[in-house]
């Protein structure tokens, strides 16, 4: 099984993300952090094979912010992946920074909100 954590504003988007994974089939067990405070030290034991996070335009789901969260996991586990996921509809701005950091090889991949949740769960397990 692979550990994935899943940080999201919205509690029931977050906890609606774990479900696919979880019943995807794709052998994914994830994990959910209800704080951005918390990611890093959520990470310490969970040892992820991918970090899911939200960006958004305002604290503390800036891009800014994510990206010193991606920092540390990365310096406590270089392999795991790092995912963003944006609203590419109400956050046009943050996607285009999102998708420019994907371009800069700072993350693994990002995905826009409005994709399929199966096409989520797929996209995940194929990191």
């Amino acid at each position: 099984m692979r550990r994935i954590v899943i940080n999201m504003q919205n509690s029931l988007f977050c906890n609606a993300i774990a479900d696919t994974l979880r019943r995807s089939g794709n052998e994914l067990e994830p994990y959910t952090v209800d704080s951005p405070d918390k990611v890093v030290d959520e990470c310490k034991w969970i040892a992820p094979y991918a970090l899911l996070m939200e960006a958004t335009g305002y604290t503390p789901w800036l891009l800014s912010e994510r990206m010193k969260i991606r920092d540390a996991v990365k310096e406590m586990h270089p392999e795991c992946k790092i995912v963003l996921i944006v609203d590419e509809n109400a956050e046009k701005a943050v996607a285009k920074q999102v998708k420019q950091a994907k371009k800069d090889g700072l993350i693994d991949q990002f995905i826009y909100g409005s994709i399929s949740a199966s096409y989520l769960a797929d996209i995940v397990d194929s990191l």
